[in-house]
């Protein structure tokens, strides 16, 4: 069980040496290729707002500065990529359209690295870290102070098909863990399900882990986070919008907690 290529967008400001910095912790033990990926503002998403057939010197002006701002922010990137220290560094510049190259980097990769920053919806990337989990269904996973490779890794088990892709695709990640902890809260859902059955799953697979059953109901959310960090978790590996992305962002959610919370980093698969 192995990563080859790990990715990590950036779009061209402070945040982006925080993210190459994770991204390195975990590339390295896997001997993986770490793909820098510069993600600019495209200015294909400027068009709509121009109307058709018209280019005035105010638009003409927009588009100029946009087209700046994203050379200037290649230069930032490939300077952080080139600092990040890591040998096995590939940097790439985004070109219109930008979402697609995105997304087909994404899917050439085995999991993406987003910063704490965009997963909470803040930043130039905010978006792209939403639609690489939800609509890409990529293993993503959002860097926060201390990720490392190795530590101990905390699961949240509910036996919904989310969770059940996100422990499958850790699988590298777990089978280098010091110790793997599945965490199952059964009075705060709905699911019928057993620790066991996914701790065989990880045992057939190599991987030695423990059943931990948090008795208390409430806030599902809270409940594994309370439990990972007692636990000493440095990683919280879960599904991601087992409801629909619309009621989620409405109503709340396990995944919007998760991500709204300090903690440790997460590992999301949808």
């Amino acid at each position: 069980m192995s990563w080859a290529r790990i990715m990590a967008p950036l779009a061209g400001g402070a945040g982006d040496e925080q993210t190459l910095a994770a991204a390195a912790a975990l590339a390295g033990p896997f001997e993986a290729e770490l793909a820098a990926v510069h993600a600019p503002a495209d200015v294909a998403d400027l068009m709509p707002w121009m109307g058709e057939g018209f280019m005035g010197g105010v638009q003409i002006t927009a588009m100029d500065s946009l087209k700046e701002a994203a050379a200037e922010g290649e230069r930032a990137a490939r300077a952080a990529a080139d600092g990040c220290g890591y040998a096995r560094t590939r940097f790439i510049s985004l070109e219109s359209p930008v979402w697609a190259g995105l997304s087909m980097e994404g899917r050439l990769s085995d999991v993406v690295v987003f910063s704490d920053e965009a997963a909470r919806g803040r930043g130039p990337l905010a978006e792209a870290f939403q639609q690489t989990v939800a609509d890409e269904q990529r293993p993503t996973i959002v860097a926060r102070p201390g990720l490392a490779v190795g530590g101990v890794v905390a699961v949240a088990w509910d036996g919904g098909k989310e969770a059940s892709r996100a422990a499958r695709t850790a699988l590298p990640l777990l089978s280098k863990a010091s110790r793997v902890v599945i965490l199952c809260a059964p009075a705060a859902s709905s699911r019928n399900f057993d620790g066991a059955r996914l701790q065989g799953f990880f045992a057939d697979r190599g991987v030695a882990s423990e059943v931990q059953t948090i008795e208390e109901s409430g806030d599902a959310a809270q409940l594994l986070l309370g439990a990972a960090s007692a636990a000493g978790a440095g990683l919280l590996v879960a599904g991601a919008f087992g409801h629909p992305r619309l009621q989620e962002y409405i109503f709340g959610g396990t995944t919007r907690t998760l991500l709204n919370n300090d903690g440790p980093s997460l590992f999301l698969s949808h």
